[in-house]
């Protein structure tokens, strides 16, 4: 019979598991390590204790106009239908108030609470219910969409119980989470899990979504998620479910990013995040190759328009991989640490350009005043009669029609992708009819000897593959296409 190992009850109520690994006896030349791993606790019944009074439910209120048709509205299919079906329904009534829920968490004694954004918006009045079930009415101090968070403020005759936030850069996947909030509005209800993964993002410029297990549902919007110390790693805010329910995948924001937003609503009622003034995209491996970089790694910058980096010296394709001394690994941890910078603050920005490492002071501007002005795009160039078939495309001159017909500015200049073969490179990484290309090898195209050359001069150097910046629509991005 084959030896094994069993872990005794005693053993994994003390919260410490040995794995043991029988190794000479099967025939292996070594024992690796052991391994460390902690068991679940006995119970979360003391943490569950603690947190519980710092938790609220949100119950919110708004008018909204009432359907045509006015009564009841039951949903085709409902079990509920039959019940209906000769039910009189009267014209419109006018105006009705409608409810929603969600959870929320107090962070100081004096009664600021935190929630998401999109638990409250639209409403015109907001009752907080406390663990205890006294209600209070709050005001709204202000809110952030992009992140959607929310800071509300609530007046009461004594102290509150509060939380704190921890630090959610610390906690790893496999840790052991604990949610608290108002699911399904079924009151105040307590989950356990685990941080399944780490760095999600779903669809926010300041994404950084720590994933989880711990049942999530609606109502536990705007609801904590607490490591085992009792301290807020994250807010509970989306989950992904076919049906509605929790199915085990929900999704927390950061608390390193909530603190930091949460501040500046308490002091300013607004947001005020950095802003670099560039457009930027990720370094692919075919990117950096093109390049002549050895990893690929920063943040490459498509377009300066008029703004902080362009009056401190950034060019286009330029690739960004130190920003404030912190080493930046992709375009996303740029946009968030660019976020998370003072607004007029002088940041040391470096960048390589042309093999070379460059080191930019930019005095970074507020990003919120900057989105409230459209920047156009830059371009600019003459047109050739010729087209030339290259890289698996069509390509023409820039000429005044075509310019006209897609709507550039007269400064815009290039080649237009007349077409592309659906078997090409150039295809498969997004390459469309209607697109301009603009700089190739980091160098301006105007005329299709200058791609060629390009090409030339890339295949002289070793290079497997060019750089093409594209615009499509004003946007700009970088393409590496192969060469060999």
């Amino acid at each position: 019979m084959t030896p094994s190992t069993r872990i005794s009850p005693s053993r994994r109520a003390s919260g410490l598991l040995l794995a043991l690994t029988l190794g000479t006896s099967l025939g292996l030349a070594a024992l690796p390590a052991p391994v460390l791993a902690f068991g679940a606790p006995e119970s979360f019944a003391d943490l569950a204790q603690q947190i519980s009074p710092s938790v609220v439910n949100i119950t919110t209120s708004s008018i909204v106009s009432s359907p045509a048709g006015g009564g009841p509205l039951v949903p085709p299919g409902s079990p509920f239908e039959d019940l209906f079906k000769d039910f009189d329904t009267p014209g419109d009534q006018g105006p009705q108030r409608s409810e929603a829920l969600g959870s929320g968490f107090v962070i100081s004694e004096d009664g600021y609470i935190v929630t998401n954004n999109h638990v409250i918006e639209g409403a015109d009045e907001i009752e907080i219910e406390f663990f205890t079930g006294e209600k209070l009415p709050a005001k709204l101090v202000g809110t952030d969409p992009k992140t959607d968070i929310a800071l509300l403020k609530v007046d009461a005759e004594k102290p509150l119980a509060f939380v704190s936030f921890g630090n959610s850069d610390l906690m790893r996947v496999g840790d052991w989470v604990v949610a608290m909030g108002n699911p399904l509005g079924q009151g105040f209800s307590v989950s356990a899990g685990i941080v399944s993964a780490r760095d999600r993002e779903l669809s926010g410029t300041y994404d950084d979504y720590i994933q989880t297990d711990a049942a999530i549902n609606r109502g536990n919007s705007g609801g904590p998620l607490f490591n085992m110390d009792g301290q807020v790693i994250g807010v509970n805010t989306a989950i992904l479910s076919p049906n509605g329910g929790s199915i085990g995948i929900g999704f927390s924001m950061a608390a390193n990013v909530v603190s930091k937003v949460v501040d500046q609503l308490k002091q300013f009622g607004e947001t005020r995040r950095g802003w670099l003034g560039v457009r930027i995209q990720d370094v692919t491996p075919d990117i950096a190759e093109s390049l002549g970089l050895e990893e690929a790694r920063g943040a490459l910058v498509t377009d300066v328009p008029e703004g902080p980096a362009r009056e401190a010296g950034m060019q286009s394709g330029d690739v960004i991989v130190t920003f404030a001394g912190q080493d930046i690994r992709d375009a996303g941890d740029l946009t968030r640490r660019v976020g998370d910078a003072p607004v007029g603050e002088a940041v040391p920005v470096i960048v390589l350009r042309e093999g070379k490492t460059i080191t930019l002071q930019v005095t970074l501007g507020r990003r919120e005043d900057a989105e409230a002005t459209a920047v156009p795009a830059v371009s600019g160039a003459p047109n050739e009669p010729k087209s030339l078939e290259l890289l698996g495309m069509e390509l023409q001159p820039l000429t005044e029609d075509a310019r006209n017909g897609m709507g550039l500015e007269p400064a815009a200049r290039g080649l237009v992708v007349v077409s592309v073969d659906v078997a090409s490179e150039a295809y498969a990484k997004g390459l469309r009819e209607g697109d301009l290309i603009t700089d190739a090898g980091q160098q301006p195209v105007v005329r299709l000897s200058d791609l060629r050359d390009r090409i030339d001069e890339a295949k002289k150097a070793g290079r497997k593959s060019i750089l093409l910046m594209t615009r499509r629509n004003g946007d700009p991005r970088f393409v590496a296409l192969s060469i060999e």
